[in-house]
C-alpha cells in the first residue's frame, strides 16, 4: 500500500487560502482543489465519522458533538469509545486488504477502545478531591509517555478554553512525527484544530485571524515537507467552514417560557431536569436536536421553533431524511439556525440562578455545546492575579472554582454545523495525487479517496 497521510485542518476554506498561507497556497496550486459538499450537522464528530466511514448519521450514529443518551436521561458530549460509530473504519477496511497495514490515529475523535493500532488522544486526569490533570491517553500506553518526557505534558489548557493557542496543534504534529519515525504506519490521520478557536471568537472576516493562520499554515508546511521527505501522500482536508454570525438563539428560553422545561433549584442554582422536561433542545453550534417525551407534543413544538427569529428549519420524522440524519439517537426534531444565527443552550432566565458549570470550562457537564466556554469573563476585574489565587490555592490542596467564563454568548463571532450557500465556506480536500476528482465531492465520498490514495481500490471511485 502507499503511505498515506490525512492532515484534518480544522475550518480551512478557499476563503482563507491566500496571502496568510503562503505554504498552503504555493501547495494548493501544485495539487487538486476540491470542496467537500458538508454533512449536516457541519460539526467535528460527525464530520469525522463521515469521512472515515463512508456512511451517513443515520447509519454511523454519530448525529452530533453529543446527544441524549435516553435510557440514563443524559445529555454526554465528547464521548471517546470508537463503540459510537456504529460503522467499519477506513482502517479497518484496508487492514482486510492487507495484513500489513497500520494507522495511527493522532487527535481525530472518538479515539478510544478502537481498533487504529497507534493512537492519541486528550484525556485529562480527573483525580479524588476534583482536580483536573492535563494529560493524554495513547495506545500503546507507554507511547504517552515517551510523547510527554520529549514535548511535556500535552497542552490541554491550550486545547480548548480562554488559553486556546497554536501550541496544541503544534505539540500534536510533533507527537505525529515522532510517532511515525517510532512506526512507520501506512495512513495518519493528524488533528490540527487551531482555526477553529479565533474563527469562531472573532468570525472569519476579523483581521485578527490572520496570525492564526499564519501560525497553522507554519505547522502544516512542516508536516508536508516532513511526510513528503518519506514518500507519504498527503491529503489537506477540512471537516467544516466557519461562517459570521451575529445572533445567539436560546431555544430552552424559549421551550421553558412555553412550559417544556423543568429544572432543579440546587443551592440557589437551577439545572436542567432532562427526564421530567417534556421538550429540551441539545445544542450544537448551529444545529439543536430537540427531544420530546411525549409524541403528541411533536407538532406543537416544531410549529413553536419555527417561530423563533433565527431558526431556518425544524425538521421532524421523515423530514429529517433530508439530511439523512434520522437515526434513533436524534431528537424528534432536528433544528437549523439561518446563516446569521447560532443555537446556546442556555436554559435559565436569570444569570444569578445559571448553574456553577455555566461559568467554567466544563465539556462534559453542560447539555449543549459551550463557544463561549473560550472567553475569559471581560467584566473581571484583575482576572489575571484572580486566575493566579485559584491556581495557588487548588496547588495548596484547596476546592477552588475556575468560575471565569462569561455568560454573554453575544461575543461569539463565528460558527459552523449548517450547510452554507457561499461554497467558498466548504471544507476543502487538497491532494497531489493523480487520480482525478470532480471539483465537488460529498462528505461520504472523502472515505473513498483515503482507500484510493492507500491504493486499496484498483478502480475508479464511485462518487455518491
Amino acid at each position: 500500500m502507499q503511505k498515506t497521510v490525512v492532515l484534518d485542518v480544522v475550518g480551512l476554506t478557499q476563503s482563507l487560502l491566500g496571502k496568510n498561507t503562503p505554504f498552503l497556497a504555493k501547495w494548493a496550486a501544485e495539487a487538486q482543489n476540491t470542496v467537500v459538499h458538508p454533512v449536516l450537522p457541519a460539526v467535528t464528530c460527525t464530520a469525522q465519522s463521515t469521512y472515515l466511514t463512508g456512511k451517513w448519521p443515520e447509519e454511523h450514529g454519530i448525529v452530533a458533538n453529543g446527544w441524549y443518551f435516553r435510557d440514563e436521561d443524559e445529555v454526554k458530549l465528547w464521548r471517546q469509545s470508537n463503540k459510537l460509530v456504529q460503522a467499519p473504519k477506513v482502517w479497518e477496511v484496508a487492514r482486510a486488504k492487507d495484513p500489513n497495514f497500520t494507522v495511527a490515529n493522532m487527535g481525530w475523535w472518538y479515539n478510544m477502545n478502537t481498533s487504529a493500532d497507534y493512537t492519541l488522544t486528550p484525556r485529562p486526569q480527573y483525580l479524588a478531591d476534583g482536580r483536573k490533570m492535563p494529560d493524554c491517553y495513547t495506545q500503546p500506553a507507554d507511547l504517552r509517555d515517551m510523547l510527554q518526557a520529549k514535548l511535556g505534558t500535552f497542552p490541554l489548557f491550550n486545547y480548548w478554553g480562554p488559553k486556546t493557542s497554536i501550541k496544541s496543534s503544534k505539540w500534536i504534529a510533533d507527537a505525529s512525527k515522532i510517532t511515525d519515525d517510532l512506526y512507520n504506519p501506512t495512513l495518519t490521520l493528524i488533528y490540527l484544530p487551531h482555526l477553529d478557536y479565533n474563527l469562531q471568537r472573532f468570525g472569519p472576516s476579523d483581521p485578527r485571524v490572520a496570525k492564526d493562520l499564519q501560525e497553522i499554515d507554519a505547522v502544516v508546511g512542516d508536516l508536508i515537507q516532513f511526510y513528503e521527505a518519506k514518500g507519504a501522500q498527503v491529503i489537506v482536508l477540512s471537516e467544516y467552514g466557519i461562517s459570521d454570525v451575529s445572533q445567539p438563539v436560546h431555544l430552552n428560553r424559549v421551550l421553558r417560557k412555553n412550559g417544556y422545561i423543568a429544572v432543579r433549584n440546587e443551592r440557589g442554582t437551577e439545572l436542567l431536569d432532562m427526564a421530567m422536561s417534556k421538550a429540551f433542545a441539545m445544542a450544537d453550534h448551529q444545529i439543536a436536536h430537540v427531544y420530546i417525551h411525549n409524541p403528541a407534543d411533536i407538532a406543537a413544538v416544531q410549529k413553536l421553533l419555527q417561530q423563533v427569529p433565527g431558526v431556518q428549519e425544524v425538521l421532524a420524522g421523515d423530514e429529517r431524511n433530508k439530511y439523512r440524519l434520522a437515526h434513533e439517537r436524534c431528537g424528534e426534531l432536528v433544528v437549523v439556525a439561518d446563516q446569521n444565527s447560532w443555537f446556546t443552550y442556555y436554559f435559565w432566565l436569570d444569570d444569578s440562578k445559571a448553574p456553577d458549570y455555566a461559568r467554567m470550562v466544563d465539556i462534559h457537564k453542560k447539555p449543549g455545546f459551550d463557544p463561549v466556554e473560550m472567553f475569559a469573563d471581560p467584566k473581571i476585574k484583575f482576572l489575571i492575579p484572580k486566575v493566579a489565587g485559584k491556581v495557588l490555592k487548588k496547588k495548596l490542596g484547596f476546592r477552588m472554582v475556575m468560575d471565569i467564563i462569561p455568560l454573554d454568548a453575544t461575543l461569539i463571532k463565528g460558527s459552523h454545523g449548517r450547510i452554507p450557500e457561499d461554497k467558498s465556506e466548504w471544507p476543502v480536500l487538497l491532494t497531489k495525487n493523480k487520480q482525478q476528482l470532480p471539483q465537488e465531492i460529498l462528505a461520504v465520498d472523502v472515505y473513498n479517496v483515503i482507500l484510493s490514495h492507500l491504493q486499496v481500490q484498483k478502480q475508479e471511485i464511485a462518487f455518491k
